[in-house]
């Protein structure tokens, strides 16, 4: 009963540009549905995307891969973990390319849960969900946003070659707290992802995002954002994070609208090609429109 008193006192503390509509029941109803027939998922429900309404109704949904259960323990992230991921559905990728399809969507990013307990870590998986959605809708763009596959060239060369429209990953925050907040994951391993698809194919767009409110400074925001072009990196997202349950870490400090404008406007002037820079940015925001 505390705990839930905690948790609805700091909802009520959250700044006003943070509250926002969740969208159209209709919107979010007809893709829930759909979703929940072939028993498959999207980052957008099992993270509580506050955009998904918007989202859905641009046509535009974020999959997620090889089920709800992440085996990494990252101490932000909404998505289910602490125990035995289950097995891989076969039927995955024809479920995922028929939801594109009834969908009409435009533009579909695939991500996954992070499966270490895979002998490639999900890297085919990625590849055959590509193939059959490119077979049921050969028009549909398709963006990727993967785990770091522990920086293993040949998994990420995979997908590489499958050639999606944009590369993402995330590097989510400044080196300093790469530790307690992304348990399990190396700052510098993340750049290299990026920079191994760069190094197989030029020409994809690379993508990567930073998630503002654990205690970072604006230097900090800044290097990491001059590590990420020093490696090619072409796109970039900044958003708030929030704080999905009172298990996970505390929110540090709610960045304002105009500190996004301004971090945006750096990031710019660094050569990015597109920044979306905002409290409410996530990964795939606005995806469909930097194609």
């Amino acid at each position: 009963m505390k705990a839930e008193r905690n948790n609805k006192s700091e909802i009520s503390a959250m700044p006003t540009w943070l509250r926002r509509p969740i969208g159209k029941a209709s919107e979010l109803s007809t893709v829930q549905r759909i979703i929940k027939q072939r028993q498959i998922h999207t980052i957008c429900e099992e993270g509580r995307c506050p955009n998904r309404g918007e989202c859905y109704a641009q046509k535009t949904a974020t999959f997620l891969l090889m089920g709800p259960t992440c085996t990494r323990s990252c101490a932000f992230c909404q998505v289910d973990k602490g125990h035995a991921p289950m097995p891989l559905d076969p039927e995955e990728p024809k479920k995922v390319a028929e939801a594109v399809q009834i969908l009409g969507l435009r533009y579909v990013v695939l991500t996954s849960v992070a499966r270490d307990d895979l002998s490639d870590q999900g890297a085919g998986w990625f590849v055959k969900t590509m193939e059959v959605i490119r077979q049921v809708n050969p028009e549909t763009q398709i963006e990727v946003l993967t785990p770091d596959f522990y920086g293993e060239r040949q998994r990420i060369a995979a997908i590489a070659n499958a050639k999606p429209a944009c590369y993402n990953h995330n590097i989510e925050t400044v080196r300093r707290l790469t530790g307690p907040v992304r348990r399990g994951a190396k700052y510098d391993r993340s750049l290299l992802v990026l920079q191994i698809v760069k190094d197989i194919d030029p020409t994809i767009p690379t993508k990567s995002g930073l998630m503002l409110g654990h205690g970072e400074t604006v230097a900090e925001v800044i290097e990491t954002m001059a590590d990420l072009r020093q490696i090619g990196c072409d796109r970039l997202t900044i958003g708030q994070y929030m704080r999905p349950s009172l298990e996970h870490l505390p929110v540090q400090k709610y960045w304002t609208p105009a500190e996004f404008d301004e971090l945006g406007a750096i990031a710019k002037e660094m050569g990015f090609s597109h920044v979306r820079s905002g409290p409410l940015v996530r990964s795939s925001y606005h995806a469909g429109e930097e194609g």
